[in-house]
């Protein structure tokens, strides 16, 4: 599976991926795409547009499909894993707006806050009643074990005459 880079610099998941539920607006970031009405608009509340994008790696391996986002600053109480509709895998959290104090003067604010959330189909060989997920240093690793794929029996046959 390829990825597809976008011409702004963010890295995007494949477009043409059956198992990502991520919507790409091919508009999106340009000058004169100022339809407030596009479909990125309507999917994205404001609240979740900033952090939105978390980004997430998946790879699949012999025994699991192993999502990895990344989440710096956050703590594990602040991110939620859940699998719905029994094959969507949904990774969700919030980062809180820094509280401002009276009399701080702010230079500058370039840490992003607010609500993420991606969701991802999974594959019918996923396990989803034993999915675990962890966090060390700012990285959810989500695991999706795997059915076993069971090899044939081979059964020698002798021949006669």
């Amino acid at each position: 599976m390829s990825i597809i880079p976008s011409f702004f610099g963010r890295r995007r998941t494949n477009v043409f991926d059956p198992f990502s539920l991520d919507v790409w607006d091919p508009f999106e970031g340009f000058p004169f795409n100022t339809n407030s009405n596009s479909l990125s608009d309507h999917l994205r509340s404001s609240e979740t547009a900033p952090f939105a994008n978390a980004n997430i790696d998946w790879k699949e391996t012999a025994d699991a499909h192993v999502f990895k986002a990344d989440v710096p600053g956050l703590k594990k109480e602040e991110v939620k894993v859940e699998v719905e509709d029994d094959r969507v895998l949904q990774i969700s959290g919030e980062r809180n707006k820094e509280s401002e104090e009276k009399g701080d003067t702010w230079h500058r604010v370039e840490r992003s806050s607010g609500r993420f959330m991606r969701r991802f189909r999974l594959p019918e060989n996923a396990k989803v009643d034993q999915v675990k997920a962890a966090m060390e240093n700012g990285v959810l690793t989500v695991t999706v074990p795997k059915v076993e794929v069971k090899k044939a029996d081979m059964k020698s046959i002798q021949i006669s005459g």
